[in-house]
């Protein structure tokens, strides 16, 4: 961790380290050469912008008192300066940071933050980590950590180490593995500068959650599950292809029969080889199954390859259960489908879930949606 630190205050090369959520992509917040070192490194659109990452409340304070913060300037109350953070968001800190949750915050006047940071906007995302490591890395660097996800841009992002060094080799020089990511999907945007306020992306907190908190009862949905095109975007994930693997996604709403045997040759191509990812209610065919793939991580995954005759061929196929518990299938989707790409498959076909069931319902589901 003390020589990963060093890299995030000294190098322009990115270092990836693991989250709660998924891995992410860290420098130093404060340099444009760091943070554009990123961007190159995941070839991602420079309009898009990062999230930074702190190890406390302090640390993100001092960021929002701006550069030349002492306590002899800013606006005093009680003897202290003002709280920088809106009251707004005190009720959902309180509740569920550390955790995975980020915060649109306005971007104070003399911002230390890089302008690559922000992409031109006037508000940055703010996100207090859960996990030990990541808590650890960003205390011991000193510096606010600028991080999207750790994949090469628009492919399924990354919930363990060798995601990364699969996506990215050869551009970054440091990997963090602290294993599979607990919840598996990105953290929940909320934007409370909004009347109402609004969720600019599904994660690992539910709508229903922050609606429990006290000020954000009518908070609204500010997102689409595609991609929108043309639009600056406020947030991560919102403008431009997300989660996707080379595969073409065939993603089945939830109460659609499973794929038949008309579909999945419809979708064949020169190899003859698909992908099936079930979920709750799709069953998997094992009469002549093998169990023949290695999960990639600790999600309840299983896998089944087998033929199925078609035509005087037959079409081979590999099956993925998540299972129908909301967090395995959020723990185990990206990996499913990166996993399903190494075996070189022609599509994928995905049953979906309700977007309600679950605290991570509506994020799997706002992925895979994009994905398809």
């Amino acid at each position: 961790l003390e020589s990963a630190a060093e890299k995030l205050r000294t190098s322009d090369i990115p270092v990836a380290f693991p989250t709660e959520t998924v891995y992410g992509l860290g420098a130093d917040a404060t340099r444009s050469a760091a943070v554009q070192g990123i961007y190159k490194a995941k070839q991602r659109p420079s309009d898009n912008p990062l999230i930074v990452h702190f190890s406390s409340l302090s640390q993100l304070r001092s960021l929002l008192h701006g550069k030349q913060s002492s306590p002899t300037n800013g606006t005093r109350q009680h003897g202290h300066l003002e709280d920088p953070i809106p009251v707004i968001y005190r009720p959902l800190i309180e509740r569920f940071w550390p955790g995975p949750m980020t915060i649109i915050l306005p971007n104070p006047e003399n911002s230390p933050l890089a302008p690559e940071v922000t992409a031109g906007l006037h508000t940055f995302g703010a996100r207090i980590p859960r996990h030990l490591l990541a808590s650890a890395l960003i205390s011991i660097a000193g510096v606010p950590v600028a991080a999207p996800s750790a994949n090469a841009s628009t492919k399924p992002s990354p919930t363990a180490a060798e995601h990364v060094a699969h996506d990215l080799d050869g551009r970054i020089e440091t990997i963090i593995d602290g294993g599979p990511c607990d919840v598996g999907v990105e953290s929940t945007v909320v934007d409370g500068l909004s009347d109402p306020p609004l969720v600019l992306r599904p994660g690992g907190l539910s709508l229903e959650q922050i609606r429990t908190c006290p000020g954000w009862e009518n908070t609204q949905i500010g997102y689409k599950n595609v991609s929108e095109k043309g639009s600056q975007p406020r947030a991560p994930g919102m403008k431009y292809r997300h989660y996707s693997p080379k595969a073409t996604v065939i993603l089945f709403e939830v109460g659609k029969p499973p794929p038949t045997l008309v579909d999945l040759q419809r979708h064949a191509g020169a190899e003859a080889k698909l992908g099936i990812i079930r979920t709750r209610t799709w069953n998997v065919n094992t009469e002549d199954a093998e169990k023949s793939l290695k999960a990639s991580n600790w999600a309840k995954k299983e896998y089944r390859k087998h033929d199925i005759p078609s035509q005087g061929a037959s079409l081979s196929i590999v099956e993925v259960k998540l299972g129908p518990d909301t967090a395995d299938i959020a723990r185990g989707i990206f990996s499913a489908l990166r996993d399903l790409d190494r075996q070189n498959v022609d599509a994928i076909f995905v049953e979906g879930i309700d977007d309600t069931e679950g605290d991570t319902a509506a994020a799997i589901m706002n992925r895979l949606r994009k994905a398809a």
